[in-house]
């Protein structure tokens, strides 16, 4: 089920093409989308999306990778910004191979980091190559998070520019 499926008030209209997708979004409706690479291979769903009550911006988005009939998997931290909404195919798309993500700091369902945790973050931050999600400071990509910019559905290659990073 994709984020417009669960639009139930019609309100994720595109009113311009600035962006991946409506300039706003629920974050309940980004609830278990598909999280693919670039090779088309499925990494998993997003299963939580955590917000900076600080700074008012999205920080991580939490993967579920793996497991067999919901048993076992292992969860993940990914920075916001290293998301790329894929309107196109409704899912996100993460610059990851199976076999990275596999090796990426993870943890379990039961047992969660301490996710405020300055050095989880840098850590966090470090294996996926972004920095810390701050109005004015540059992405991996190049783009000035608090700054619009191409997105995939035009062809462009910003990461993780949605709702609430313009």
């Amino acid at each position: 089920m994709s984020y417009l499926d669960r639009d139930p008030f019609g309100i994720y209209r595109d009113r311009d093409n600035n962006g991946p997708g409506p300039r706003l979004m629920g974050a309940g409706t980004l609830m278990s989308e598909d999280v693919c690479n670039r090779q088309d291979e499925d990494l998993g769903d997003i299963k939580e999306i955590m917000l900076d009550m600080q700074t008012g911006q999205i920080a991580y988005a939490v993967v579920s990778f793996g497991g067999i009939l919901g048993m076992g998997k292992k969860l993940f931290a990914v920075p916001w910004q290293a998301l790329q909404l894929d309107t196109a195919n409704k899912r996100f798309i993460l610059d990851c191979t199976k076999e990275r993500l596999e090796n990426a700091p993870g943890f379990d369902e039961d047992r969660w980091p301490d996710m405020s945790d300055p050095d989880f973050g840098n850590q966090i931050q470090g294996f996926y190559g972004t920095r810390q999600n701050l109005s004015g400071h540059m992405t991996s990509t190049g783009s000035t998070m608090g700054q619009s910019t191409n997105s995939l559905q035009s062809g462009g290659s910003d990461r993780g520019n949605i709702a609430g990073n313009r």
